[in-house]
Parts: C-alpha cells; structure tokens; sequence
C-alpha cells in the first residue's frame, strides 16, 4: 500500500472509529439528562414544567438519531444495544412515576408501564443466554416515540386535559403490542434450543 493509500485507510479508520463512538455518546447523553429531568419535574407545579418537557424531548430526539446513526453508519455496538433501550426505560419510568406522584397520569399506567419494564429487564438475561437477539421492531419504536410524545405532551398542559393521555395510551398500546412480539419471538428460540 503507498503512502498516500495507507494515510488515506488511516484518516478513514479513524473516522470511523469516531463516528462509532457518536450513537453511544447520544445514549450517555440520554442518560445524563434523567437527572436534570427529574429535578425539573419535582419543581414543578404539579406536573406542568415546560423545560421539563424540552429536556424530554431532547431525550426522545437523541433516542431517535442515535439508533439511526449506528444503523445508517453501520456501527451498532453492543453497549448501545443494551444502554440504548436502558436509557430509555429509565427517562419514561422517571417520568411516569412522576407524573403519577403529582396526579397527572393513573396509577393503572405506572403499573403496566414498571411491569412491562421489569418483564422486559428480567427476561433480558434469560433469552439472551439462549441465543435470542433484541432486534427493535417498528411497533416498539412507534410505540416509545408515542410515549415518549404523550409524556412531553402532558407536561406542558395544565391537568384535566386529557388529548395528551391518548397519545400516551396509544403509545401504550403500541409498546405493549411489542412487548408481546417480542416474548412470542423469544418463546420460540427458547423452546427450540
């Protein structure tokens, strides 16, 4: 390889290896505003807090582009395959939980939504071990955007509107429709091992 070449290889490795890091650090990010999230809404006046929301909609946009990236640039990693839902299930919890703790959203949806997660977490090592591999879908990522759109929704609108609960509820149903492929899909490898 002359040298031109070599320097060229050289100058395309290293930027690849800097785009792969780019997913990952959007995911940290993520990750990184829970905090600032959760202080924001416990300030807030019983739920309502615009800048709540825009730290939540920022999360939601990095969830969206980081995936996005890895897949277009062709650098998943298995930190962001495990971090990526992670930091998910964490901001929407947190918000869940306190939106149901000021009265904003029922209880009946903290619960579905922690024990969706919990299944979800818990059955993770399970199937894992067994050879079965989280590939997201397009329901459960219809689904986390709608939750993720329903929540900032609801953060900034006064309580007793009630058009943000639908798009939660139908972000709901849709995370659940895949929770649901997901243990089908899961099932099955297990069974066949």
């Amino acid at each position: 390889m002359s040298g031109g070449k070599y320097s060229s290889y050289m100058t395309e490795q290293a930027l690849r290896r800097s785009q792969a890091q780019i997913p990952n650090a959007l995911t940290v990010f993520r990750i990184l505003l829970i905090p600032v999230f959760v202080a924001l809404v416990l300030r807030s006046d019983q739920g309502w807090t615009v800048a709540g929301a825009v730290i939540f909609a920022i999360a939601g946009a990095t969830d969206q582009v980081d995936g996005w990236l890895a897949r277009r640039w062709h650098v998943e990693s298995r930190f962001g395959q495990l971090a990526d839902p992670l930091a998910d299930r964490l901001m929407i919890d947190s918000a869940v939980i306190l939106l149901w703790h000021a009265g904003r959203l029922p209880l009946v949806a903290l619960v579905i939504i922690l024990g969706r997660d919990l299944l979800l977490l818990g059955g993770y090592r399970f199937v894992m071990e067994r050879g079965y591999d989280f590939k997201v879908n397009q329901i459960g990522k219809a689904g986390t955007w709608l939750l993720y759109a329903g929540i900032a929704f609801v953060l900034v609108t006064k309580q007793g509107t009630d058009w943000p609960l639908y798009v939660f509820w139908s972000g709901l149903v849709l995370a659940l429709s895949a929770g649901l492929l997901y243990v089908g899909r899961a099932l099955k490898v297990v069974l066949a091992r």
